[in-house]
């Protein structure tokens, strides 16, 4: 009987330890996402966190790369007027997902695209996905909303991620912050 407890405290005690981290660890970040450089023809910049890629303006050719990756939606935050081809009817020929939400100056960049695109970068459904702008800054003010609010990770670590992405206009920074403050309230 003795020896049967004996073994009872030594298992608990050795689960104890298991469990708990050693001193100097840190726990685990609320979001176990990361964010990690990617090479995929000649699109750049180009990073990939889990089954959502965060892009700069892929060629024609790249799509063709995208689609033997086995991405199944692209969500193209550029307005059709920015570019010179009709992407959307070519990505349907790829039999490719197309998602247009197109916002350029910080003012066209509205709760409604926020919740539009967040909706979508929610939907497992709809991965692997390409998000895409012309050279990630919009990408990574759509990132930043994102992880704050869906992936719970902080502003400042979630805004040093969306800077890696691409992010570089304060309007659309200031955007972001607003959003996210009015979410919180909201919740």
């Amino acid at each position: 009987m003795l020896l049967h407890q004996t073994i009872k405290v030594i298992l608990c005690a050795g689960l104890l330890t298991c469990s708990t981290p050693l001193f100097g660890e840190s726990k685990p970040a609320t979001s176990t996402k990361s964010l990690q450089k990617h090479r995929l023809g000649t699109i750049s910049p180009l990073h990939r966190s889990d089954q959502i890629y965060l892009a700069g303006q892929p060629m024609q050719t790249d799509f063709e790369l995208v689609q033997k990756s086995d991405v199944k939606t692209i969500l193209n935050l550029r307005p059709m007027t920015e570019q010179r081809w009709d992407e959307g009817a070519y990505l349907k020929m790829l039999e490719l997902d197309y998602i247009n939400i197109p916002f350029r100056a910080p003012d066209t960049l509205t709760p409604t695209v926020f919740d539009q695109c967040r909706k979508i970068l929610n939907d497992k459904s709809k991965h692997p996905m390409v998000v895409h702008c012309a050279s990630a800054n919009r990408v990574g003010a759509i990132w930043l909303t994102h992880r704050v609010l869906d992936d719970g990770i902080s502003f400042d670590d979630a805004l040093k991620e969306a800077k890696q992405v691409g992010l570089k206009t304060p309007g659309y920074i200031e955007r972001a912050k607003a959003y996210i403050a009015a979410q919180s309230k909201s919740e």
